[in-house]
């Protein structure tokens, strides 16, 4: 799920996504698990509000690894364990970034997980009466 904020949360001034995985491992009754670890994607370009000399620049407003890996400052992690620089970090090193300003990370994670909850309560019905008449 996403949707544009205009008033980001900035990594180093560039707009950022979180990769979180989940593994749903029943309908009925519910069941699922957090992957701890994810990938934090962030934008080639430092950000600006939208505006109308800006709103082409893809780099600066979207996410996506496929648009930013063309940008010449896009920046490839070295190694895994340098998860503090490039363009695509950890989830890790994400809450680290946020606790060091002073953020509750424990209340993000906290959070991530209601919000997949409810996202899948919403679908529960419907994914076990598919799943019941397969």
């Amino acid at each position: 799920m996403q949707r544009y904020l205009h008033k980001p949360f900035l990594i180093d001034e560039l707009k950022f996504d979180l990769r979180i995985y989940i593994f749903v491992c029943g309908v009925d009754p519910l069941r699922v698990y957090m992957y701890h670890e994810g990938l934090c994607r962030l934008s080639t370009v430092k950000y600006q509000a939208p505006a109308a000399s800006n709103l082409g620049n893809l780099c600066m407003h979207l996410t996506n690894y496929a648009i930013n890996k063309q940008n010449k400052d896009y920046e490839k992690n070295k190694t895994s364990s340098c998860d503090d620089v490039g363009h695509k970090r950890s989830f890790t090193y994400t809450l680290k970034h946020i606790e060091s300003l002073g953020k509750d990370s424990k209340k993000v994670v906290a959070d991530i997980e209601q919000t997949i909850v409810k996202s899948l309560l919403t679908v529960q019905p419907s994914l076990a009466h598919t799943y019941r008449s397969c």
